[in-house]
């Protein structure tokens, strides 16, 4: 069976401050699309049917 040490594991520690901003642009973004595609479709609805 492999040998699965996680103590000698060395890699950096994570930037949180960096990870926020990124979590928060993510966010926003997902928030803008959602609105974007909503008024899409209800522009659709209103002068397209």
């Amino acid at each position: 069976m492999a040998d699965h040490d996680h103590a000698s594991h060395s890699g950096s520690a994570m930037d949180y401050p960096e990870h926020e901003k990124t979590y928060e642009r993510f966010v926003s973004f997902a928030k803008w699309g959602t609105i974007v595609v909503i008024l899409i479709v209800a522009w659709m609805a209103i002068f397209i049917a």
